[in-house]
């Protein structure tokens, strides 16, 4: 089966969305076969690939609440290997309608036990803001999940109730998720908040924090309203080669989880 990884933070502007699409971006462009699942009702990843949102089709919504199969949802994007599972501002509501559904908590896992094996190498949720159920569905889907972490110190203090609701739903809904890394976005490192971020996450987090960080990056910032990831937008910006260096990391520690 592919192999499903969550980007998540509850705390929003961090940069789960932009390392979602760039991270995949780049995988796909190594050859991997991508399939982004858009889990946010903001619908920001679909938005950074140039889907309309408000286009009426099948979405990630329908998908988790039992309407559609994954395939029916599926829309090709302009990038070879790589494909999307769009999101709708419906998912808002989806909490309400699997709130009295049994196994709630496994409404995504089933609707990704018909996936073709042959069809994807990595299915990557974007996640939404929070640890809600729809959160949950991700992490108790997924096989690892990658934290992205703003250099400032609010981020910071919110981390650490982040990985104990992973080690939650690892003991009671899925034994094999694993952390696969933390990696520091919208860093600059002129600044001294930055170094004592970058400091105290890699004192607790160890070798689990990515080499690579993501620096503020004015095109990445613009490429979403251009419907384009970065790499697309500006291959030479910093932000994009910072891109393609993290994706390597996460295929690199990918087999390291498999050959465990």
């Amino acid at each position: 089966m592919p192999r499903v990884i969550a980007v998540a933070n509850r705390k929003g502007g961090v940069g789960k969305t932009t390392t979602t699409v760039n991270v995949a971006t780049a995988m796909a462009a190594a050859g991997k076969k991508i399939l982004v699942l858009d889990l946010d009702p903001q619908s920001n990843a679909s938005t950074s690939l140039g889907v309309d949102k408000h286009a009426g089709m099948l979405s990630s919504y329908e998908l988790i609440i039992g309407q559609c199969q994954l395939k029916e949802a599926v829309v090709l994007t302009e990038i070879p290997n790589f494909s999307l599972v769009p999101a709708s501002p419906n998912l808002a509501g989806a909490e309400i309608e699997l709130i009295d559904k049994p196994n709630r908590e496994f409404a995504l896992k089933e609707a990704l036990n018909n996936i073709n094996p042959s069809d994807y190498d990595y299915i990557l949720i974007d996640c939404p803001p929070s640890l809600s159920l729809i959160t949950i569905n991700a992490l108790v889907a997924s096989d690892a999940v990658i934290v992205p972490l703003q250099c400032e110190y609010l981020a910071l203090e919110g981390i650490t109730d982040l990985i104990s609701n992973i080690n939650q739903i690892k003991r009671h809904f899925n034994p094999k998720l694993e952390l696969q890394g933390v990696v520091l976005t919208m860093y600059d490192g002129r600044n001294n908040l930055t170094q004592m971020v970058e400091d105290d996450v890699r004192s607790f987090f160890g070798n689990k924090v990515y080499k690579t960080v993501i620096p503020r990056n004015v095109r990445v910032s613009e490429a979403p309203s251009h419907g384009k990831p970065v790499l697309l937008y500006d291959f030479k910006c910093s932000g994009s080669q910072a891109y393609i260096s993290l994706a390597g990391e996460v295929l690199k520690r990918e087999k390291e989880l498999i050959s465990c």
